[in-house]
């Protein structure tokens, strides 16, 4: 299986074996960058996905030195039980998203 994640304007896309399979909506401020919604399609649930698509996303703000305001509730999850990517959203931000 082949996992490419493609980085395009206010989304993350992840395409498995050339077939769309999921994104991660975004919107950048000039602050921050916020995750708005995560969505993995039927045929590629349970697989791993969305932990996948979010780690990259993840890296990719952090290598930009961009913040992160994760309104996506599986972002908040994932950031809340990877904690080394909690240095992304702001520490002023972090009891809004109880982290």
């Amino acid at each position: 299986m082949s996992v490419e994640i493609k980085a395009a304007e206010d989304r993350y896309d992840i395409v498995v074996d050339g077939k769309p399979a999921g994104f991660l909506k975004t919107r950048t401020r000039p602050d921050a960058i916020l995750f708005l919604h995560t969505e993995i399609l039927d045929d590629f649930a349970g697989q791993g996905l969305a932990g996948k698509l979010v780690t990259a996303a993840l890296d990719d703000v952090r290598s930009q030195g961009r913040s992160v305001l994760p309104y996506c509730p599986y972002v908040r999850s994932f950031i809340a039980k990877h904690r080394e990517y909690e240095d992304l959203v702001p520490e002023d931000k972090r009891a809004e998203f109880e982290l």
